[in-house]
């Protein structure tokens, strides 16, 4: 199973670092010297990490055989592939990889069926869950524990707890309301018209 760890960003500096987009939980791990990892394009790699450091907050990594800035400035944008046992999972139970999320049912805790998880978003802020929804549509439902409670690998669901307007349904109330409204005020200013007319009144 192959996973993708991180995105190569600028370069830094003239002796060959990158900085680095982590897209995986266990940097330590997947990002440490002598890893040997796959890149996309394929042509690039694969690249073997031979240091690594934090400046100012961020990753900086370094490559065998990258040495100037040129070299390293020509990988950006590469992504960086790790090779994964698929029946492995992170240490933190609270954690999941990608493709053990990928197409588990999404329920609220009310039991109603939202759609199926289609692909992970990482993102600077967070992580998102696409969804694709039963009638064809998607939805964004950020991964954390107050939104996703529980992730139930076994049973092959997600349990979300969206705050109200998160799934659309706040939106679609709001327009039958407005419908609603407007329905009613033509009713009310076809009685006045009929009142004007036909000597008869409208009360509501």
């Amino acid at each position: 199973m192959q996973l993708v760890v991180a995105r190569i960003g600028r370069a830094h500096g003239i002796k060959g670092d990158v900085t680095v987009e982590v897209r995986t939980d266990e940097p330590e791990l997947r990002l440490a010297p002598g890893a040997v990892l796959a890149t996309d394009p394929p042509t690039v790699g694969p690249l073997t990490i031979a240091a690594g450091r934090v400046h100012s907050g961020r990753l900086l990594l370094r490559f065998e055989g990258v040495s100037d800035r040129t070299a390293a400035e020509a990988l950006r944008n590469t992504l960086l592939i790790a090779e994964v046992d698929p029946d492995e999972s992170p240490e933190d139970p609270e954690e999941f990889y990608d493709h053990q999320l990928e197409d588990l049912e999404v329920v609220t805790v009310d039991g109603a069926v939202v759609g199926r998880i289609e692909s992970v978003a990482h993102l600077p802020a967070q992580d998102l869950l696409s969804v694709r929804r039963e009638d064809g549509g998607e939805v964004l439902i950020p991964f954390v524990g107050e939104i996703v409670p529980e992730i139930d690998l076994e049973a092959q669901r997600a349990v979300v707890d969206p705050p109200p307007g998160l799934l659309g349904e706040e939106s679609e109330e709001a327009e039958e309301s407005e419908e609603i409204e407007e329905a009613e005020g033509a009713g009310a200013e076809h009685g006045r018209e009929r009142g004007r007319d036909g000597g008869q009144e409208s009360s509501r």
